[in-house]
Parts: C-alpha cells; sequence; structure tokens
C-alpha cells in the first residue's frame, strides 16, 4: 500500500519561498512517478510540477516554470517542491500523487492513484 503524506503550506507574503515535502512509503520513488497538484477555491485541481520514477526528468505547468522547483530523495523517499517568487495566484491546497504515469500522461489526475490528504499554502499580497 502507498501512502504519501504531504506537508510544509503554511501562510506567506508574496514574493517569498516554501518548500513541501511529500514523504512516500518506502519503495514508492523507485516504480512510481511522482507529481504535485494543486486546487485553488472554487477551481478545478490542476497539475503543477512532476518527476518521473525513471531518469528523473521534470515537467512543470507554465504558471509556475521558472519558480517551482521538484526534486526527490530516494534515501529519504522523499519528494520536495520548491517554490520561490510565490504569487497571491499560488493559494491552493497542494497534492502529492504518485502513480505509474507515462510521458503523454504525466500531467494527468487519472495518471496517478495514490494521493496525499493536501497541504494548505496562502499567499498574501
Amino acid at each position: 500500500q502507498v501512502r504519501l503524506e504531504d506537508t510544509g503550506g503554511r501562510p506567506v507574503q508574496a514574493g517569498g519561498s516554501l518548500r513541501l515535502t511529500c514523504a512516500a512509503s518506502a519503495g514508492t520513488l523507485s516504480t512510481l512517478s511522482m507529481a504535485w497538484f494543486r486546487q485553488a477555491p472554487g477551481k478545478e485541481r490542476e497539475f503543477v510540477a512532476a518527476i518521473r520514477a525513471s531518469g528523473g526528468n521534470t515537467y512543470y505547468s507554465e504558471a509556475v516554470k521558472g519558480r517551482f522547483s521538484i526534486s526527490r530523495d530516494r534515501a529519504k523517499s522523499e519528494v520536495y517542491l520548491q517554490m520561490n517568487s510565490l504569487q497571491a495566484e499560488d493559494t491552493a491546497v497542494y497534492y502529492c500523487a504518485a502513480g505509474r504515469a507515462i510521458l503523454s500522461t504525466i500531467r494527468t489526475m487519472s495518471a496517478y492513484g495514490y494521493w496525499g490528504q493536501g497541504t494548505q499554502v496562502t499567499v498574501s499580497s
């Protein structure tokens, strides 16, 4: 059973930085691609960033490219989302996800079968 626990969300001022952490059950990062999605109030959940299990290639949405960075530590079984230059539009609940996503589905929610409980990020201007 894959378990994910995402933490690190908190209130932050616009222009600031924050790092989210997703702690996964052992072995998850070796076999499953990992991703971050977010859901703002009144909006659908959207893709933010992903890292593939094999090769570690990373992918980003246009909204966060150049500001956010996804990385992983297989030894700790953790995935991180470093968020810089935060904007009010980044306010959302951020979810860690794991699944057998392939290149064509890496940005698709349905490619991920396991989800964290979500962590709230609030950016004030």
